[in-house]
């Protein structure tokens, strides 16, 4: 169980000088990962599972290359910590990033907040840098082919097809199957959500959880506009990153396999997931049905 005691005795092992600092659980930690507060300045950040722990040197090695390049804050982080008898898996300690996420506060500015993320976005992409890992189970194949899901997407239009219009959403996911990114790879995110967005007196100052970093195609990065973007901000969101109509068809059909295996129970996932997926299906398919 991964609770404040075991965090206790993680940092008295391994970083003593860190021992009498308050540790405390963040309000809203994610699924694959649960965070603490550590003091007023670090987090702690351990994996859930044996399938996130694999992202810790990941996120160690690559989040001090990319930070000074990028646009907004990302997390620092200030140590890793070893395996032990008490935790199976390598944890890591972040510098606190002050603010609150996308998905628990209000966002004033909702055009502007899609043109700052798009423009992170696109300096991301056009980060030239060697050996980001390709897609693959450290990222759930954030990146990838589309049909790495298509046996699951489809298991779960059947689950749903008495609560949605089937036939579209085969066809949402269907028509993005044809296509394919055809330039060179570029760096992602990977999980680009509403809880890894951090706003900070009502601007989007950071993007958090890189856990699902590597390069291949950028569609995946596209879910947010489907999930928490409006009809107007997501058009600035597209206009400002200009990218082709088929990435966008496979952008689309990203967030509607996963806001599919959410809805139809096939994966326990965390609150924001679950509070979006509906939503976002039906964003997924009004937006395809504006396209035809």
């Amino acid at each position: 169980m991964i609770d404040k005691t075991l965090v206790q005795n993680l940092i008295r092992a391994q970083f003593p000088k860190w021992k009498d600092l308050p540790i405390k659980p963040i309000a809203k930690s994610g699924s694959d990962n649960k965070t603490f507060h550590l003091g007023t300045e670090m987090l702690v950040r351990l994996p859930s599972a044996a399938d996130y722990a694999q992202q810790v040197e990941k996120e160690q090695k690559w989040l001090p290359i990319l930070a000074p390049l990028l646009p907004l804050s990302i997390p620092e982080p200030i140590a890793m910590g070893k395996p032990s008898e008490k935790f199976p898996w390598k944890w890591s300690i972040y510098k606190y990033l002050e603010g609150q996420t996308a998905a628990s506060t209000h966002i004033p500015n909702m055009n502007e907040f899609a043109r700052t993320l798009a423009q992170f976005l696109t300096v991301l992409e056009d980060i030239k840098v060697k050996d980001l890992p390709k897609p693959g189970p450290h990222n759930f194949y954030r990146g990838g082919e589309l049909a790495t899901y298509d046996k699951e997407t489809r298991e779960a239009i059947s689950i749903l097809k008495d609560q949605i219009n089937a036939h579209l959403a085969t066809e949402v996911w269907e028509t993005a199957l044809t296509t394919s990114w055809k330039n060179p790879p570029v760096p992602i995110h990977g999980d680009l959500s509403a809880g890894n967005l951090l706003m900070n007196e009502g601007r989007l100052s950071a993007v958090i959880d890189f856990g699902m970093l590597g390069e291949g195609d950028p569609a995946c990065d596209l879910a947010i506009a489907w999930t928490l973007l409006d009809t107007d901000s997501r058009k600035i969101f597209k206009e400002t990153l200009s990218l082709d109509k088929d990435t966008w068809a496979r952008g689309r059909a990203w967030v509607l396999w996963k806001s599919l295996i959410v809805a139809a129970g096939l994966i326990h996932t965390n609150s924001v997931e679950t509070k979006y997926a509906w939503p976002s299906i039906d964003a997924t398919l009004a937006d395809y049905k504006k396209e035809l």
